[in-house]
This record gives structure tokens, C-alpha cells and sequence, in this order.
């Protein structure tokens, strides 16, 4: 298969001057043919000034980027548009790191010209719920999938959170790893964004010791038949499959592409 760029558009100019760092762009096509994108963006990830920002592609050219979401002295994070049905919703991250992170959401109800107040996804668990990075899977039967992940100092877990009511409460399934505490390989080629101070956590020894698998993305190959594949820090990109609409799940395996 080859691929072809056909269009390439300019949301935020490379010599505009803030935000500084953009990251984690999300995108939506909405049923009248509007389409929207966000991301976060502030002095650098993590950093306090970090907000959501969203733009809409509208008559042929995409809007001047709007913030969306913002909390003074608070890090927001991997922003997630879903539109399942009458009305578009953004999920996003909020705190000082990918540890302590908590997910809000907000919805649209006019192709996000406004938004409603934030709100937590699971308003008390100390889990990050709901979606970390990817978008949602709106399954045969209805049901609404979201892909997410937990990275504990040394720990990765991938998991599904489902709701089957549109989003007013949701059940978590977690996704097995075998072994479950493997060590990290420590042969691994150091981005060089880490070196710049880049990324939110720039110490090598923190990087090496973490394990585990995150931000699965999700597809349904025939009704109830749901994959996903996920990042891993064992050197390779793994898969898990369920059978039940993502109520259970096989444990991760490695797949043959590389990460």
C-alpha cells in the first residue's frame, strides 16, 4: 500500500508566537460537514500555561484557534473529540503529570461555538477514566468504548472504560500483560526531545524503569469483536482482542511491528 499526501493545511503558523508547544491533536468530522480539531498547547507539556485549543474548518479554511478549556496553574493535557450522535463532546486530561491526571469533558451542543462547564468524567475515582489520548469507539450495539491507560512511576495498564448510557456512567475493564512486572529493556534509543527538556519527564533513569502498555486504539472488526493495538515499552507494539464488546479482554501479546 502506498500512501499519498492529497492536502495539507496550516491550522497555527509556525511563526506565531504562542502557544509555544502544540501537542496531541485530535480531529472530527461533524455531520454537516464541519470539521474540528484540538489540541493542547502552553510553554512547554506539563507546564502550568498548558490549555485546550480548538479551531472548526469552515468554508474552506479553518478558524483562528480558540482556548477552550483552561485552569490557572493547571497542566490540561491529550484532548479527545467524540461526536456519537446530537451533540460533540471533548474529553481531556487535567493535572501536573501523566501520575496524578484526572479526566473532564465538556460538550457542544452548536459545532463548539460553546461549551458546557467542566465536569469530571468519574467525579471521585483517583483513576484517570475514560479515554488517555485516542478516540472512542461507538460500537455496533451502541455502546461507547473509550480507550485508556494508567502510568504509575513503574507501571503502564491499559484498560476500556464503557458506558452504556451515553456517557453518564461507565465501567472499567482492564487489559491482562503477561508477564505483568517484566523489567524494561534498557538498550533503548533516547528521543532527543528528552535531552532538550522537552517531554514532562526528563530523567533517563525514571524513563527506563517504566513497564507496561498505554494509549490503546480500538477498531470493531464485525459486531462485538473489538481490537486493540497499544504502545508498549517492551520494543514492540502489542494487541488485545475481545469477543464481548470490550467487557473482556485477551491478554496483551506483542505484534510484529516495532515501536
Amino acid at each position: 500500500m502506498k500512501l499519498e499526501l492529497v492536502n495539507r493545511q496550516v491550522i497555527l503558523p509556525e511563526n506565531a508566537t504562542e502557544p509555544f508547544q502544540c501537542h496531541a491533536s485530535t480531529l472530527v468530522r461533524l455531520p454537516c460537514g464541519t470539521l474540528v480539531a484540538a489540541w493542547f498547547a502552553g510553554f512547554r507539556e506539563g507546564s502550568e500555561d498548558t490549555a485546550i485549543w480548538l479551531s472548526r474548518y469552515e468554508h474552506n479554511i479553518w478558524t483562528t484557534p480558540q482556548r477552550v478549556a483552561a485552569r490557572e496553574g493547571e497542566a490540561h493535557w491529550n484532548p479527545v473529540l467524540f461526536y456519537p450522535s446530537d451533540k460533540l463532546w471533548l474529553f481531556y486530561k487535567v493535572g501536573s503529570d501523566v501520575h496524578v491526571w484526572k479526566t473532564w469533558f465538556i460538550t457542544s451542543s452548536d459545532r463548539g461555538f460553546t461549551w458546557s462547564t467542566p465536569a469530571p468524567l468519574v467525579n471521585g475515582d483517583i483513576l484517570p477514566r475514560g479515554p488517555v489520548k485516542n478516540k472512542l469507539l461507538l460500537a455496533s450495539n451502541g455502546v461507547w468504548i473509550a480507550p485508556g491507560s494508567i502510568e504509575s512511576p513503574e507501571r503502564w495498564r491499559a484498560f476500556v472504560d464503557r458506558s452504556v448510557d451515553e456517557g453518564k456512567h461507565w465501567n472499567i475493564a482492564f487489559v491482562p500483560l503477561e508477564p505483568d512486572n517484566a523489567i524494561a529493556g534498557k538498550n533503548v534509543a533516547l528521543w532527543d526531545g528528552v535531552k532538550k527538556g522537552m517531554l514532562w519527564e526528563c530523567c533517563l533513569e525514571n524513563l527506563l524503569r517504566w513497564d507496561g502498555v498505554i494509549q490503546p486504539t480500538l477498531w470493531e472488526s464485525s459486531p462485538g469483536h473489538i481490537h486493540m493495538l497499544l504502545r508498549s515499552t517492551r520494543g514492540a507494539i502489542f494487541r488485545s482482542d475481545s469477543i464481548d464488546y470490550g467487557v473482556t479482554w485477551s491478554s496483551a501479546r506483542a505484534t510484529s511491528f516495532t515501536e
